[in-house]
Parts: C-alpha cells; structure tokens; sequence
C-alpha cells in the first residue's frame, strides 16, 4: 500500500498541522503524523542497523508504505507501524514496544525482509512489481 502527503492545505489548515506530516491511506483516511525529528530518528537508526545500499532499498518500502510514521495505521487491513506488518502483533516477536519503538519496527522489518526476500532490495525488487511486499 503507498500513502502520500497531504499537500492540498490552505493556508489556515496548513498551519493547524505545522512540523508534521499528515498521511493519506488509499482508502482516503488520515492515518497519524509524524514529526520530521521523529522520522529522521527512525531514518538515522535504520542507517545504523543495515548496510548503506540495503539501507536505500529498505527506506524507499519504508517511504511508500508510512511515510516514516512509526504510528501509520491501515484504516482498511490494520497493518501497523513503519513497515506495516500485517498483523502489527506479529513485531512483538521483536519487543514488547513494537507500537511505539521504531527501532522495534525496523529490527523487525529488516528480519521479515531478510527472510522473505533474502534483503531489503530484494523485497524492494517485489515491491515495485507488486506494490506490496
């Protein structure tokens, strides 16, 4: 599933939502907000845990499916968090914190994808046939 940025704000609503990033679900709900020091954390910690060009692959599924947004909810299937495990209880086999750690999420992630597809751009190679992974 892809999200995009809102970015039809006037000025007066752009204001309400100023230093976060509102996310828009195919089914059209909003789905949280992430600040940018928020997703350059998840960013920066993702760039700890993996090599550099498995890290390029990994942050563009990431991009496509949250936005970054550790809290980015699916209005329709309930996949959850960064990489929007399906069911989201499936990344407690990563830690108790996986609603809110994005570390958690990413630790997760990069196991699924490293299991599924052999590597982050292994499964960014399926993602952009399929759109999902």
């Amino acid at each position: 599933m892809s999200f995009a940025v809102l970015n039809r704000f006037s000025a007066r609503q752009k204001s309400a939502v100023v230093g976060a990033t509102a996310l828009l679900g195919a089914a059209g709900a909003v789905l949280g907000t992430s600040t940018p020091a928020a997703a350059a954390s998840a960013q920066d910690t993702a760039k700890r845990m993996m090599p550099a060009a498995q890290y390029q692959c990994f942050s563009k599924i990431v991009s496509h499916e949250s936005g970054w947004n550790h809290r980015a909810t699916n209005a329709s299937s309930g996949a959850y968090g960064l990489v929007q495990a399906l069911p989201a209880s499936k990344m407690a086999s990563a830690g108790s914190d996986w609603k809110e750690n994005p570390a958690t999420q990413i630790e997760w992630g990069l196991d699924y994808m490293n299991s599924r597809y052999g590597s982050p751009c292994g499964a960014w190679d399926f993602w952009q046939t399929h759109r999902w992974y």
